[in-house]
């Protein structure tokens, strides 16, 4: 199965638009962008699909808005990946910015993986709006328990105190006055400094995604060149193919090519030392 594939992998050239199309047809949904995905409950319910009751989808909340509710979602799904022994490693810091680059590569490696399960099938037994909407209750019933035992401990702690209550929102304020005037131009100033470092780390991250997108395309054009039918036999295009097609974790793949070439060069030198 296709849990590491490697970057060149044709997988990483589907468009968003297939990627969208396959997230709506198979879940039932109507995705218009790729970031919409970022809070990783498609990636579950999409592993769900693939593998009916390994996902606790009671525990995935679609309605995610916040980094850390993004980054639950993002827990169960690697849980699911170590239950089924799946080597990927997910990039939570970086999906959950909701970056288009970033979802679109994950769910290109997510649809590649599925499809390499279910050979593209869609599971007709499935029902995912069902599956979603019994996660929703079970959420939606222990949130209102909650809310139930707040709102209840605050009544009777407002019974309770009386007018004392009113008494301290009306002196408070004044005690805190003067402190307030005085921290407000530090905060000012942390505020400014923060404002100019996240400037900063949005302008590095910026320029990471360019060269990123500048070495890619040149791995890209090197692919295009060693697939050319003249040259595609080539001892040395066989060799960086070896490369350009090693998965993520295989670390010698260098080694590969070079004893591949070393081996291809002995050949050639034998036989035309041979022939004279």
């Amino acid at each position: 199965m296709a849990s590491n594939i490697g970057m060149m992998d044709s997988a990483y050239f589907v468009g968003r638009n297939e990627i969208l199309t396959w997230i709506n047809n198979r879940l039932q949904l109507n995705l218009s962008r790729i970031e919409e995905a970022a809070s990783g409950a498609v990636q579950c319910q999409m592993m769900d699909m693939t593998y009916p009751g390994v996902v606790p989808m009671h525990k995935v909340n679609f309605d995610a808005k916040t980094e850390y509710d993004m980054i639950q979602n993002y827990k169960v799904l690697q849980d699911v990946f170590n239950k089924l022994k799946i080597e990927k490693h997910i990039e939570v810091n970086r999906l959950v910015k909701g970056r288009p680059l970033d979802n679109l590569e994950f769910l290109q490696w997510l649809k590649r993986y599925c499809d390499s399960v279910n050979g593209g099938i869609m599971n007709e037994n499935y029902n995912p709006v069902e599956r979603r909407s019994k996660g929703g209750k079970d959420r939606n019933s222990k949130g209102s328990q909650k809310t139930t035992k707040s709102l209840q401990a605050n009544n009777m702690h407002n019974s309770g105190s009386g007018d004392t209550v009113d008494l301290n929102k009306m002196s408070g304020p004044k005690q805190g006055r003067g402190s307030a005037v005085a921290g407000g131009a530090t905060y000012s100033e942390e505020i400014q400094a923060l404002s100019k470092e996240v400037t900063n780390l949005k302008l590095s991250v910026d320029h990471l995604e360019k060269e990123r997108d500048f070495y890619f395309a040149k791995l890209r054009d090197i692919e295009i060149l060693c697939q050319i039918p003249e040259m595609e036999d080539l001892p040395m295009t066989v060799a960086i193919k070896k490369i350009l097609y090693a998965d993520d974790a295989k670390e010698s793949a260098l080694e590969e090519a070079q004893e591949y070439l070393s081996e291809a060069i002995n050949t050639v030198e034998t036989e035309v030392e041979s022939e004279a």
